[in-house]
């Protein structure tokens, strides 16, 4: 099913053996658009820790009662490597923090968001090659926070329309399927989704995300209701309205 990300925010998590805290943010791959990490706001439990969850590791949430169901031990996630709450997340770290759960690297191996397989609870029982490369490729940049790209301005083709209000992500695949636009520095009230295979270029420096669209398309595109769910309908409407392949 498709969710928003900002319903996601502040879930509780809980391990095994106990809650470990709230979902604080999601930091997303932008060459895939898929959410590889959940971060975590632990409290007084691991102060100045970033503490990662991995798609690999969510169970089945409880979505009426907000909790997430993490298929780990406390213990087992207090020992992961660590990260100081403020550090980026590089490709070295992602090595080290793969390798001590034993999981297959998401990152190359396979034709798919997650390597060889589609949704990424299939490789939480798979044990890590011993033959996998540890080589460190150029993805170290490209992991961004949700959090902070919300609020990017939209540019179109011949103008500004708007900015990036929140994200809808699958949440079996953990792929991000839409950008949600906030028009209303022209349209006022109106959103609309934006999936990002439409994106032409973001400049991370400026905070600016450029789509292939032109402003009269998004003006008169269907419109997104927050308060409802996005289905395969309203889905059909959206690119039969632009004309655009599915990705179905």
């Amino acid at each position: 099913m498709l969710r928003s990300v900002k319903e996601i925010h502040n879930y509780v998590l809980q391990a095994e053996d106990g809650e470990i805290g709230r979902c604080k943010d999601l930091l997303f791959d932008d060459r895939f658009w898929t959410i590889r990490y959940m971060v975590a706001d632990t409290g007084k439990w691991l102060p100045g820790r970033k503490v990662l969850l991995s798609p690999i590791s969510l169970g089945e949430p409880d979505w009426s009662s907000r909790v997430f169901p993490i298929r780990l031990t406390k213990k087992r996630i207090e020992e992961a490597p660590g990260l100081d709450k403020d550090a980026p997340v590089s490709r070295q770290h992602e090595i080290l923090w793969t390798q001590y759960y034993g999981w297959p690297y998401y990152w190359g191996g396979g034709p798919y968001a997650w390597g060889a397989v589609t949704y990424p609870g299939v490789l939480y029982d798979q044990i890590l090659p011993e033959n996998k490369t540890t080589e460190v490729d150029s993805g170290d940049d490209h992991l961004r926070s949700v959090h902070e790209v919300t609020g990017y301005h939209i540019q179109a083709t011949d103008d500004e329309v708007g900015h990036v209000e929140d994200f809808i992500v699958d949440d079996e695949t953990w792929i991000i399927r839409y950008m949600v636009v906030d028009t209303r520095n022209w349209l006022p009230g109106k959103k609309v989704l934006v999936p990002p295979t439409w994106i032409d270029s973001v400049d991370w420096t400026d905070n600016k995300v450029s789509v292939a669209l032109t402003r009269e398309q998004v003006k008169d595109s269907p419109e997104y209701d927050p308060s409802t769910v996005v289905n395969r309908e309203y889905e059909v409407r959206l690119y039969d309205f632009y004309g655009r392949p599915k990705y179905w």
